[in-house]
């Protein structure tokens, strides 16, 4: 069994054991020392139940450097003197006896001694480790502090009483080349970001078939010229015909005045006997007869008077379809005009919508564009300032991408209304909410001067002047050629 090493160690603890057995601890010095390192690792690592035998191989491990000389050439080495009495002495050996007793117990406070200061080190690094949280908590603090005093001081002073500002984005009149009449786009003669003026073409369209209706309606015009021609002769010939019934008319009516005479007289002579009643009678008949050719040409006279009528409205009909295809050929003429694409203002192409070979449709636009010369930037005001703006009032406004340049403008718009509509009962802090919209537009000549650099959607700050007897503040005067 192995021997319980001096130190408070309870019976009952495991106690590592040497692998070869009881009897070879008890013999050998060697595995006494053994013991009692492999007890002291056990008890380092918490006095687990079971048998650690890992403790004892780890014990031997430091053990052997130092049991590895050779005991042949090993040198006895002379113990020193215990209180006083050399080695060999006579009383050596009980002084040696009495020495020994106290060794015994100092493995043991080396343990706690080693203990104590393992448990010191670990103190200390803790106390390290708050001492340098502290010092960086104490550290971003200072940055902070700074950082707030900093912005206190360098922050953005207010425009005072008689100013106001919006933040907003500068806009400009949008437009769009489209074509009048469906067709195909034969060729485009400007490309994205291309500055046009008014009145250059644009893009072309194809005018193949207009050409074609143009011909069919010069073919037309000439038709109907060609009737207006075959009326008025036909308008001619009813005229002689009018004129040759009217002549019979005449014919006929000196055979009437003639046939009444002749009867006239065949009654005075039938009436003195000079002659027979048959031939009085003959007369008469006669008469009679030149009375019925009278109306019968006159009856010609007014047929040929209503073919004339007839005619001439035919000769109307023929000038109006002749003025009709004058009209087809002027819109197909304007029409194939039109289809020269051309810009209706000065402005600037945002993009392409169709591209040479497409079919449009009648109004298909082919071209986006923005009118340059129109330029305005839209932003808000509260109603404590909207109401203070007049139309007219001078702007302000800086753009993001120049801030070095303060561009002046005037207010050509104020709302009427709420950007955004109360609800039926109203608190004050939900009318101080609402917004009115303000437009402020730019001077065209100064746009037409600066043309190249004026773009559309870029955000910036408009700042209005309330009150005109407060002078700008020098960050906010004018810094642009005029």
């Amino acid at each position: 069994m192995a021997k319980p090493l001096p130190g408070n160690r309870s019976q009952k603890e495991p106690v590592p054991v040497s692998p070869e057995g009881p009897s070879a601890a008890d013999a050998d010095p060697e595995s006494e020392e053994t013991e009692r390192l492999a007890y002291q690792d056990w008890q380092h690592r918490g006095s687990p139940i079971g048998t650690p035998k890992e403790d004892w191989f780890r014990a031997e491990a430091e053990l052997k450097p130092h049991t590895n000389e050779d005991p042949t050439t090993a040198r006895p080495k002379a113990s020193p003197p215990r209180n006083g009495v050399p080695a060999g002495s006579p009383g050596s050996e009980s002084v040696t006896k009495k020495a020994e007793a106290p060794q015994e117990e100092a493995p043991e406070k080396n343990v706690l001694a080693e203990d104590a200061s393992s448990n010191s080190q670990a103190a200390n690094d803790k106390k390290v480790r708050y001492l340098k949280l502290a010092l960086g908590i104490l550290l971003l603090l200072n940055v902070v502090a700074l950082g707030v005093f900093l912005w206190l001081h360098f922050r953005p002073k207010g425009l005072g009483e008689g100013f106001a500002s919006g933040n907003g984005r500068i806009e400009a009149v949008d437009f769009d080349v489209a074509a009048k009449s469906p067709g195909r786009i034969s060729e485009m003669f400007a490309n994205d970001g291309d500055f046009v003026i008014a009145g250059q073409v644009v893009a072309k369209m194809d005018p193949a078939v207009l050409h074609a209706q143009l011909q069919q309606a010069e073919a037309q015009e000439a038709e109907a010229r060609n009737a207006v021609a075959t009326a008025l002769a036909v308008v001619s010939q009813r005229e002689s015909e009018r004129a040759a019934a009217l002549a019979v008319v005449t014919h006929r009516e000196a055979e009437q005045v003639v046939a009444e005479k002749t009867a006239q007289r065949s009654l005075v002579l039938s009436t003195e006997h000079a002659a027979s009643v048959q031939e009085y009678e003959d007369d008469v008949a006669r008469q009679k007869e030149t009375t019925a050719a009278v109306l019968s040409a006159k009856a010609q006279v007014v047929a040929a008077q209503a073919t004339i009528i007839a005619t001439r409205s035919q000769v109307l009909e023929a000038k109006s379809r002749v003025q009709a295809a004058i009209a087809a050929e002027n819109r197909l003429r304007v029409d194939i005009a039109d289809g020269e694409l051309k810009a209706a203002r000065d402005g600037r192409v945002q993009f392409r919508i169709a591209q040479p070979g497409e079919v449009v449709s009648a109004g298909g636009k082919v071209l986006s564009m923005i009118d340059l010369s129109d330029v305005t930037m839209t932003f808000f005001l509260p109603e404590a300032a909207a109401g203070r703006v007049a139309i007219g009032a001078e702007v302000h406004i800086v753009l993001d991408a120049a801030p070095q340049d303060v561009i002046p403008a005037t207010v050509s718009f104020v709302a009427n209304v709420a950007q955004f509509t109360p609800k039926t009962v109203e608190t004050k802090s939900e009318r101080e909410k609402l917004v009115f919209r303000i437009k402020a537009r730019i001077d065209p000549a100064l746009l037409q001067k600066h043309i190249a650099q004026v773009k559309s959607g870029l955000p910036g700050m408009a700042y209005v002047r309330l009150d005109p007897s407060v002078p700008w503040p020098e960050k906010l005067k004018t810094r642009i050629e005029q």
